[in-house]
């Protein structure tokens, strides 16, 4: 039903977003609340700008570091050197995507062509990103399978010494992207899947890392050589969990799924549904950001109010940022 045709019955629309401007078929528009123009949809995460920061100092970092080993690989023979200096390149290209992402997202926020804002950029990152963590996981899977067969010669002591440095250096990105991460257990629904892959690549490195020097350890003191590809599959499956519980919450995010113990659609039932005459005939809930989510309302009532009264009704829920309702009378 679009705006301005006329009604065989009573209906009224209040389309809002987070103190934005208000409308409705029979009521003045009054002028916007919060932003300087009507109708902006910026719903970046509460610590957009800071995560780009962290994510762009970690790159440097990363990318410093890949640079240094295979410099030093090249000029002092090690190929061990070399090899973990291109592994990094890997982790390093997918934080690259995570920081264009922010990037894109900050500086398109107000584009009009974005319907809904630019939020979900980082969620399309964060798929991207999964996936390359995928092939990182398949790669050392298939790496550490064929050394079962065909055995390598390793410099303990060399080796040792590489993995112990990206460790050290993983730890520091790890710090740097600390506080807003999610965990694989209990992660908050809504959150910024951007940062949480960039974490989970810097994860991922130092989960292999110290998997290697157990490994490494165990061939040089004990002579159990067969433990280095052992612990390459063990951090590929455990990489590749991690993944796929990424690219299964970012393409949630993108295809509007409403997660599994996401209670906003109970909320708002309950607060337009309960005390009164008002039924919710349609009703739709999606994320249109780290932090934010939208929804449209449509209700009817045998004695309808306007649609301010029922959007008011939903004032005190927690990250619904956009909000449209429609009225009609039963």
């Amino acid at each position: 039903m679009t705006h301005g045709e006329p009604h065989d019955h009573d209906h009224y629309h209040d389309h809002h977003h987070d103190g934005h401007d208000d409308h409705g078929h029979h009521h003045e528009h009054p002028a916007p609340r919060l932003h300087g123009g009507p109708h902006e949809h910026v719903f970046l995460g509460a610590s957009h700008d800071r995560n780009a920061r962290r994510t762009w100092l970690v790159i440097a970092l990363t990318a410093t570091m890949m640079v240094v080993e295979i410099v030093a690989g090249t000029i002092y023979g090690s190929m061990a050197l070399v090899a973990d200096g291109w592994h990094m390149s890997t982790h390093a290209a997918a934080m690259l995507i995570a920081a264009v992402a922010y990037l894109v997202a900050r500086r398109q926020a107000t584009n009009p062509r974005f319907t809904f804002g630019t939020g979900k950029i980082s969620d399309l990152a964060a798929f991207a990103s999964a996936n390359v963590l995928a092939l990182v996981a398949l790669l050392i899977g298939a790496e550490s399978v064929a050394r079962f067969f065909a055995p390598v010669n390793i410099d303990f002591s060399q080796a040792i010494a590489v993995a112990v440095v990206g460790l050290i250096v993983n730890l520091v990105s790890a710090w740097l992207l600390r506080d807003d991460h999610h965990h694989e257990h209990g992660h908050v629904h809504g959150g910024d899947n951007n940062l949480r892959a960039a974490y989970l690549h810097v994860l991922a490195d130092a989960l292999t890392s110290v998997l290697a020097i157990a490994a490494l350890l165990a061939g040089s003191l004990a002579g159990w050589t067969w433990m280095d590809p052992a612990m390459g599959i063990v951090g590929a499956l455990v990489i590749a969990r991690w993944s796929w519980s990424l690219i299964r919450d970012a393409g949630r995010v993108l295809v509007d799924y409403v997660p599994d113990g996401e209670n906003l659609p109970q909320q708002i039932r309950h607060a337009i549904e309960d005390g009164g005459d008002a039924r919710i005939t349609d009703l739709h809930v999606w994320q249109v950001g780290p932090g934010h989510k939208a929804a449209i309302v449509a209700l009817e009532a045998r004695s309808p109010q306007p649609a301010e009264t029922y959007r008011a009704k939903l004032a005190d829920i927690t990250g619904l940022a956009h909000l449209t309702v429609e009225v009609s009378r039963a």
